[in-house]
């Protein structure tokens, strides 16, 4: 990703949190995720958006994924969906390290240093519930919103259980969240990994 992409996803991230939440204590918790690597951070070490700026991207996807496939004008609210779809992934802020590694040049047969990302995790707190910690520290969640960036990952969340199918049970913009994610990591975000293109 190139930096002009990365900052043009920043300046669109800030719009559309900005003019679709309004609560109490929203402007507190983006000038908190300014001071992180959320707008360069990668989405994954290796997956989707294993590359600068991919968290920032990702999230975006998930909104547009989510906005595109599920909300309703007239019975979904839009605050809720954005702050479930761009801050699903808060956890992932301060959360991975820039390395490099060695890899052979198939052209050239010489070896040759790229970019790596490993995981160094300051707070290891979970996935989910991380996230839903980070954003009630500064503003307040809906139960709806909650339970829904808690149960992002579906069946890759660890210690679900029962809970995540009472989750998807009894609040719909769970599933629709967990589907929206699935989407973009899976189909709309292939081959957007600089460490793994296939």
């Amino acid at each position: 990703m190139t930096p002009l992409e990365v900052q043009n996803n920043k300046d669109e991230f800030i719009r559309i949190y900005r003019e679709n939440i309004k609560r109490e204590g929203s402007e507190e918790l983006l000038n908190w995720i300014l001071k992180t690597d959320f707008f360069t951070a990668p989405a994954s070490t290796r997956y989707h958006y294993a590359c600068e700026g991919g968290l920032c991207a990702h999230s975006l996807s998930v909104y547009h994924t989510l906005m595109e496939k599920h909300f309703d004008a007239e019975n979904d609210d839009i605050e809720s969906f954005t702050i479930s779809s761009l801050l699903h992934d808060l956890c992932k802020a301060m959360f991975y390290k820039e390395s490099t590694r060695n890899v052979k040049n198939e052209e050239t047969g010489k070896w040759e240093k790229v970019p790596y990302f490993t995981i160094e995790d300051q707070f290891p707190y979970g996935h989910g519930e991380k996230s839903v910690f980070l954003i009630e520290r500064k503003m307040r969640l809906r139960l709806e919103e909650a339970m829904a960036i808690r149960w992002h990952m579906g069946g890759f969340e660890e210690g679900g259980g029962f809970a995540i199918s009472q989750a998807y049970d009894k609040y719909p913009l769970a599933v629709k969240l967990h589907l929206s994610d699935l989407e973009s990591t899976y189909l709309r975000e292939k081959g957007t990994s600089d460490i793994n293109r296939k």
